[in-house]
């Protein structure tokens, strides 16, 4: 462990995503410790903390601000605002994962610049952020993203609810929606936090296109991104594996916030 202080992370959240990054924190990132959780049952979570070397207590999402000075967020959107105002009030780091909700809540970000917070939205299940967020740097035309998943991973999203979208029994590729990433994020909150964050990273969730497609054929929730911009032309895609927990999260999603953690406690930080 490093002469200096840890900083004290909390997690709100212990399902898929935070228990993952709960076990690297136990397991030891420099400069960073394991401080609280926080979990729909509390139960639950300390059963699945069982195995960590260093067990934290369970508290209820308000208090975790008291014990921290990053809270990591990897909660149902809906509990975004219960989560982020007592930790930016406080002028803590929040690191956010559900950045689709962050769209119809960026008040929180006067919060944190009123208090000295700050809120961090991690690459995710996503590829290429820094080249978009450079690129805006010179200006983007267009952004275009095409997200593919498993129908499962789709199931019970409010814009198939509210539209009498089935993909249960899909013999082909369905496009279920097309639109901006605004209403993508509304619409697909459990699936496509990583439209919301390439909408902050580029020119703003109006302009950012999204096509979503239930997938009989895949097995893994593809991204491919599409940029125009004045400084390059690029395209990239990734193909992320399920959770085991969470169909509708890749895995790859845990292990970001981890190296995002690394890279703020780290002497040597790599990429923008």
């Amino acid at each position: 462990m490093s002469r200096i202080e840890a900083r004290r992370v909390a997690l709100a959240g212990f399902g898929a995503i935070g228990k993952i990054v709960g076990q690297h924190l136990d397991r030891g990132i420099e400069g960073l410790a394991l401080t609280a959780v926080s979990a729909r049952d509390a139960a639950r979570a300390r059963t699945a903390m069982a195995g960590f070397a260093r067990p934290v207590p369970v508290l209820p999402l308000a208090e975790l601000a008291e014990h921290a000075d990053i809270v990591v967020e990897c909660a149902p959107a809906a509990l975004l605002r219960d989560i982020a105002e007592p930790a930016l009030a406080r002028g803590r780091t929040l690191i956010v994962l559900s950045c689709g909700a962050l769209l119809d809540n960026l008040d929180l970000v006067d919060l944190a610049r009123r208090h000295g917070g700050r809120i961090l939205v991690p690459t995710g299940a996503l590829i290429g952020l820094d080249a978009v967020t450079a690129a805006a740097e010179g200006g983007i035309a267009r952004v275009h993203m095409i997200t593919r998943k498993p129908p499962s991973g789709l199931e019970g999203a409010p814009y198939l609810v509210a539209n009498g979208i089935v993909v249960t029994g899909l013999a082909e590729p369905r496009r279920v929606f097309a639109g901006d990433a605004r209403a993508a994020a509304r619409g697909f909150p459990a699936n496509v936090n990583v439209a919301a964050a390439l909408a902050l990273a580029g020119i703003g969730p109006e302009r950012t296109t999204i096509e979503i497609w239930a997938d009989p054929g895949v097995t893994r929730n593809t991204h491919r991104i599409e940029v125009e911009a004045e400084a390059a032309r690029f395209s990239m895609q990734i193909e992320n594996v399920p959770s085991e927990d969470n169909p509708r999260t890749g895995r790859i999603t845990a292990l970001s916030v981890v190296a995002l953690l690394k890279k703020l406690a780290s002497p040597l930080a790599i990429g923008t």
